[in-house]
Order: structure tokens, then C-alpha cells, then sequence
């Protein structure tokens, strides 16, 4: 039977990993922790990761696309915002960029990791993978404003010395964040929602190799699947109702057990990257791939069903949410956090979000991409990557 359509018995795993992952969160909050429980702590953020996709899987094929990706990328970035601020108000002056170096970690491994390996897991199954460049286009310059906006501007203000907005600048851009996410949503789910959905892969690449297709334009969209794009990868009818509320259920227990897992062994992470004499940039990072899994799984699942649209949607998706949802938090936040609020990147990694943004463009404008752009892209996080250790 489908995992999408099945019940969910006390002993499955996908049921019993995410309470385990709780517990472990319990037991170990506020605690120092020996290194076997730390070993047994990261054991479980792993199992929560996994039983996260299955049901963010079961949750998509209940309500569709973009829904089902909507849904992922949102209650993640939701629980990322309370560890962000979590780890804020307990650090004090040294984790003034801990929201800064999250949030960008965030874009570079979502717009980089998770779209790059999206695109070469399509283009390794079909030569080419194909998606709408109409969505992944307005996802991406949605990505790109929210990103200089929030992130470079504050490098060149000058109401405040250093990277950080004045209180007015900042309000101005949480504002701007939240007005732009919402919009966003509004066109992907509303007014557009044709744009997010999956394309026929079949129909897409007959037409693209057509005598009639111009070089460089994108085919349209084809028919959806049978299941509506949406599905576990074949034919299976949608899980119930029921199945659904228990699969969202268990999937915001097992975000939760992810991210409250993931700052229970951050003060690990925290002293070997100290030990190890690494930027504390390197921290963030960290944070950043260790939330970001249960996305990138889910991601590289879809495009391997030929759902590249969905990966896209999950990769920008989570972008745009980080910095739209961040910013706000922490712009409210800083109400009562004591200490500098450094937002603003510096050289090196304004060059890289240049270089993203660039990369980026020229793979989604012909709607289609190679085992090509999927490499220039991972190489583009594995720069990035390499200067945090080594800037």
C-alpha cells in the first residue's frame, strides 16, 4: 500500500522517531551534555529529518501543489525563527550575527544546494530538466530583493555606524519583508498558482526538441499527472482526511524535534568550531544545513519523480520564507534583546550573492536546464562553504 494512503500504526517508525526526537529534546534541553548523548541526540535529529519528508510527502499529495511545498518550507522556517531567537537572547553580544549568518546559509544552501541538486538529479534522469520559468523566475527575484534588501543595504546606511539599520530602518525593512512574502504567497497559491505546478516532462521535452521549438524558449507546461503532479511518484489516490491532519501533526512534532535537537548540540557545534579555531560564521552554517535537511531530502525526492517545479518550489520557497519571516522576528525581537543587531554582509559574500543571483537567473529564464547549471551551482555552495571556513 502507498505511504500516502496507509494509516499510521503506534509502532511505525515515521510515528515513533518523531515522539522519540521529543523526548530526547526534553531530556536534554538546558543540559549540559556528555558526548555519548550528544552522539544520541544528533541520532535522533537524523530519524526526525526523515520522518519529516515522509510526512511532508503525505501532507503534499493531500492538498497540492504548491501547497504541499508551502507547507514544508513554512513550518520550518517558523521553528528556525524560534531557535534564531532562542539562541539570541541566551548568547548576548556574540551572537549579534547569528541571524545575519542564518538567514544568508539559508539562501546560499536553498538557492545553490537544494535547487543545484534538484536540477542534476532531473537532468540525470531525463537529459534535461524542465520546470516554469514564470514562477521559478517571480520566486527568485523575490529571493533577490528581500535578499539586498534586508542583507546588503545595511552595509551602506549610515545612520548607525557598522552593518546594522537604525530602529526606523529596520522597521521599514521588516514591513517590506512581510508585504513581499505575502504578495509572494498570494500569486503562488491564488492568482498564478498554474505557474508553481509541475510540468509533463514527457510533453515539455518533446516539445523543446520539436522543429517547431525556438532555441532558448521555454516549452509550455504540459498536462499534469494523474495524481496531479502531486503525488508519492505514481498513480495512488490521496490519503484521507484524517491521515493528513495526523501526517501534519506528526510533521510539526518532528520540525520541532528537529531544530530544538539541533540547539541542543549547538553548544557542541559552538565549542568544536572554537576548538577548531573556524569563524563563528561557521556556527550559522551549521545551523543552517542541520534545518534545511528535511527541505533538501524532500527536494531531491521530487526530482527524482520528475517534479523539478516542486524542488524549485521548495528551495525558493524556503528562501523567500527565511528572510521574509526572519527579519520581522528579529525585528521585534530586538525590542528586548540587549546587544547589536548586525544584519549587513560583507565583501566577499556580497560578491557570492551577486554571483548567485546571476547563476540563477540565466538557469531559470529557458524553463530548462543540463547536468550543467545543476554543477555551476553546487560549485557556487561549495565556494561559499570552503571561504566560512576559510574566509
Amino acid at each position: 500500500m502507498s505511504t500516502a494512503t496507509r494509516r499510521f500504526p503506534l509502532t511505525d517508525w515515521t510515528v515513533v522517531v518523531p515522539v522519540v526526537a521529543l523526548l530526547a529534546l526534553a531530556f536534554s534541553w538546558g543540559r549540559d551534555l556528555p558526548g555519548f548523548a550528544v552522539g544520541l541526540v544528533a541520532l535522533c535529529l537524523g530519524g526526525a529529518v526523515l520522518a519529516a519528508v515522509h510526512h511532508a510527502e503525505v501532507v503534499a499529495h493531500r492538498v497540492g501543489e504548491p501547497f504541499g511545498s508551502l507547507v514544508l518550507a513554512v513550518a520550518v522556517t517558523i521553528i528556525e525563527v524560534a531557535l534564531i531567537v532562542t539562541l539570541m537572547a541566551d548568547g548576548g553580544d556574540k551572537t549579534a550575527s547569528l541571524a545575519r549568518d542564518t538567514v544568508f546559509a539559508a539562501v546560499m544552501i536553498t538557492c545553490n544546494g537544494i535547487v543545484g541538486l534538484s536540477l542534476l538529479v532531473g537532468a540525470l534522469r531525463n537529459r534535461v530538466a524542465v520546470f516554469n520559468a514564470e514562477g521559478s523566475g517571480a520566486a527568485l527575484a523575490t529571493v533577490a530583493t528581500l535578499a539586498v534588501l534586508s542583507l546588503v543595504l545595511p552595509t551602506f546606511t549610515t545612520s548607525k555606524p557598522g552593518p546594522e539599520f537604525s530602529t526606523a530602518q529596520l522597521a521599514f525593512a521588516a514591513v517590506a519583508s512581510l508585504a513581499l512574502y505575502g504578495l509572494f504567497i498570494a500569486v503562488q497559491t491564488v492568482r498564478h498558482r498554474d505557474y508553481f505546478l509541475p510540468v509533463d516532462t514527457a510533453s515539455a521535452a518533446s516539445g523543446a526538441s520539436g522543429a517547431s521549438a525556438a532555441p532558448g524558449v521555454s516549452a509550455a507546461p504540459g498536462p499534469k499527472k494523474a495524481d496531479g503532479g502531486d503525488g508519492d511518484g505514481g498513480h495512488a489516490a490521496p490519503p484521507t482526511s484524517r491521515a493528513a491532519l495526523v501526517s501534519l501533526g506528526l510533521l510539526l512534532a518532528a520540525l520541532i524535534a528537529v531544530v530544538g535537537d539541533a540547539k541542543a548540540v549547538s553548544p557542541t557545534i559552538e565549542a568544536a568550531v572554537a576548538g577548531a579555531g573556524l569563524p563563528n560564521a561557521v556556527v550559522g552554517v551549521i545551523i543552517a544545513l542541520l534545518v534545511l535537511a528535511p527541505e533538501t531530502l524532500a527536494a531531491v525526492r521530487a526530482a527524482r519523480r520528475d517534479r523539478v517545479q516542486t524542488s524549485l518550489n521548495l528551495g525558493y520557497g524556503s528562501a523567500i520564507a527565511s528572510i521574509g519571516l526572519t527579519i520581522p522576528a528579529i525585528a521585534l525581537a530586538s525590542v528586548w534583546l540587549s546587544g547589536p543587531l548586525l544584519l549587513g554582509l560583507g565583501p566577499v559574500h556580497m560578491v557570492l550573492l551577486a554571483l548567485t543571483v546571476v547563476v540563477s537567473a540565466l538557469t531559470i529564464a529557458p524553463g530548462r536546464a543540463t547536468l550543467l547549471q545543476g554543477g555551476v551551482h553546487l560549485v557556487v555552495l561549495a565556494a561559499y562553504l570552503f571561504l566560512a571556513v576559510s574566509p
